[in-house]
């Protein structure tokens, strides 16, 4: 067979989750270091396709078209190797089958998130130093601005269930991976969803570690005073708090749950 079918895929699934519980604590926070800039590479190149390109070809295609190049990002961490924490809600699969403790869980997690964190950052400020720091940014400069503030002015509840969404999606990305046995595979597989969860404007808890802190440098780079939460603070209050735990219920309930229930839940090995 050219894929594994759900069954065999769930049960891939609950051994990999048991595997990253088990990796070495600072080979996993470089690893999650690694996806955070991995993921961020999509952010940037997403934001430079768009620019200018609405009002050439409409939002709608402006959108897809973000979406798309936005995909090489999971690419990146799924082929290339990396710990980003929306993939690695899947690791409910291996608690709820026992092969890991919730404990290990919760430390790949924390580890990852504080990694994928530290790799956004990292990266948005090598971006911003190349692009930005010194020259008039122009339309570029104008489109990460408003990404940022776009945002940090979600209602608490638009980013919930936008990040449910989005991580509803991740998450299947990662699994039809997980049914390929070769990289054009696992390519179109990741591709999909991932162009779908952009271009429809769900929130990426791990995108917006990049997206955002490169709206707040811009804000201060062009002395801006703080206006409609966008400020460090409101960063994380009105976005980065509301859409990681709608990722957590999108990736590790609506995918990780549920598809062990179907597939795994009371069957023997």
């Amino acid at each position: 067979m050219s894929s594994k079918a759900p069954p065999e895929i769930a049960q891939t699934m609950c051994e990999v989750g048991c595997k990253k519980t088990q990796l070495k604590l600072g080979k996993m926070f470089v690893l999650a270091i690694l996806a955070g800039v991995y993921i961020g590479f999509g952010g940037q190149l997403m934001t430079t396709v768009k620019v200018g390109l609405a009002d050439k070809l409409g939002t709608g295609f402006a959108s897809f078209l973000g979406g798309a190049v936005f995909s090489v990002g999971l690419m990146l961490v799924v082929i290339g190797g990396a710990e980003l924490f929306t993939g690695n809600n899947l690791i409910i699969m291996a608690c709820c089958s026992k092969k890991a403790a919730v404990s290990g869980l919760l430390k790949n997690w924390v580890v990852v998130y504080i990694g994928n964190f530290a790799g956004s950052l990292l990266l948005a400020l090598i971006v911003f130093g190349g692009f930005y720091a010194y020259r008039d940014p122009g339309s570029m400069g104008s489109l990460a601005l408003g990404i940022a503030y776009a945002k940090v002015n979600l209602s608490f509840v638009e980013a919930l269930c936008r990040g449910i969404l989005c991580n509803w999606l991740v998450c299947l990305a990662v699994w039809l991976a997980a049914s390929s046995h070769d990289t054009v595979g696992k390519v179109f597989s990741i591709f999909f969803p991932i162009m779908a969860f952009v271009a429809m404007g769900f929130e990426h808890s791990v995108a917006n570690m990049y997206l955002i802190p490169i709206g707040l440098f811009l804000k201060d780079w062009a002395g801006l005073s703080a206006s409609a939460n966008l400020t460090w603070a409101g960063f994380i209050q009105y976005n980065l708090i509301p859409v990681t735990i709608g990722n957590i219920i999108g990736g590790a309930f609506f995918v990780g749950v549920l598809y062990w229930y179907v597939y795994m839940q009371g069957k023997k090995e």
